[in-house]
């Protein structure tokens, strides 16, 4: 038995073609998310990218098309600009919550094959049902679209121990309370990665901390716990903006090399993400005693580090093999269709 899956996100795109145990047969990316539908006010280009991909895979896999059972997926492929706006599940969530909300969707043309085509749901913060003050809750409001399946195949998969808080490292970074059922409590969410490329690509600090023509090369797997301290100590003193400067004061007065300039603001930003932590009290103070890190393997070493620093007796576990972070949104959204009677084991 086959399926499809598609991760489909802000700015790129996987599609997987997968048997009933999870394995992975073949698999086709595309430089194509929802931020196409934004710019263009189109979803044209989203699914021609996915309907590609997706047939590529297809190929690649050498598996009779009516053979495959179904095509699933999750992430920003249910949003507002995707290709089929769907409403987000409101926490609690758990797998057999987002198995019975799976939802079939029509008029969606990823293959010219009769393949049924199944969207997982997202899942929003808890909000009451009458707001009184909208500027005072929004800080409690959070969504995620996508991280679900992640969710739902770490704890197929991992067997992690919970409760816990798992933290998705990417193009933005969520940190995820799961208590121990197995409910995702919902999310808090900051733009960390976009703001990490918009600040080197769109101010002098990009300068400070690139090589330039005769430097030498980044030493291997290179750390240095006392810029990263020194950076976390400077973020709490200053704030993100006054620290910012930083990286320039390094280059331009003081006689460092650009990879230290570079570890230091990428130290910076993280110091800054994890300030986040403190809204983990509005859900429970236990979810800032185990953290998950799910990310590239630089990254995962710099936030373990600064969360070790912060908060000394945590327990902290990364995942940051690419093949096993693909393989928890295949798990999860494999789960999800078993829990919701597609097929059986």
């Amino acid at each position: 038995m086959y399926f499809i899956t598609i991760d489909c996100g802000t700015t790129n795109s996987r599609v997987y073609v997968v048997d009933d145990r999870g394995s992975i047969i073949s698999k086709a990316t595309r430089h194509v998310g929802v931020r196409n539908t934004s710019m263009t006010g189109s979803r044209k280009c989203l699914e021609d990218g996915l309907r590609e991909a997706v047939t590529e895979a297809i190929e690649a896999s050498g598996i009779d098309p009516h053979q495959f059972k179904a095509i699933l997926s999750s992430g920003m492929i249910t949003s507002e600009i995707g290709l089929c706006e769907i409403p987000h599940l409101s926490a609690p969530c758990d797998a057999n919550t987002l198995a019975a909300n799976l939802t079939k969707v029509e008029n969606v043309h990823l293959t010219d094959f009769d393949i049924p085509v199944y969207f997982v749901r997202g899942i929003k913060n808890a909000m009451p049902a009458v707001v009184e003050d909208t500027f005072a809750l929004v800080g409690e409001l959070d969504f995620m679209r996508g991280e679900e399946a992640q969710m739902v195949g770490l704890m197929r998969e991992q067997k992690v121990q919970l409760p816990a808080t798992v933290v998705v490292l990417s193009s933005h970074t969520k940190f995820i309370p799961i208590n121990a059922k197995g409910e995702i409590l919902g999310s808090l969410t900051t733009t960390s990665g976009q703001v990490h490329e918009a600040i080197l690509k769109q101010t002098f600090v990009g300068k400070s901390v690139e090589p330039q023509e005769g430097d030498e090369p980044e030493p291997e797997d290179y750390f240095d716990p006392h810029i990263v301290s020194t950076a976390a100590d400077w973020i709490r003193d200053g704030g993100i903006l006054r620290c910012m400067m930083l990286p320039r004061f390094l280059d331009v007065l003081l006689d460092t090399k650009w990879y230290q300039r570079k570890h230091f603001y990428e130290a910076l930003i993280a110091a800054e993400d994890m300030m986040s932590i403190g809204g983990l009290d509005r859900f429970d103070p236990v979810f800032k005693q185990r953290f998950i890190f799910i990310g590239l393997p630089g990254r995962c070493r710099l936030y373990e580090y600064v969360v070790r620093q912060n908060l000394p007796g945590a327990e902290v576990h990364s995942i940051c093999e690419t093949t096993a972070i693909d393989k928890l949104s295949i798990d999860g959204v494999l789960e999800i269709a078993k829990k919701a009677g597609i097929f059986h084991e």
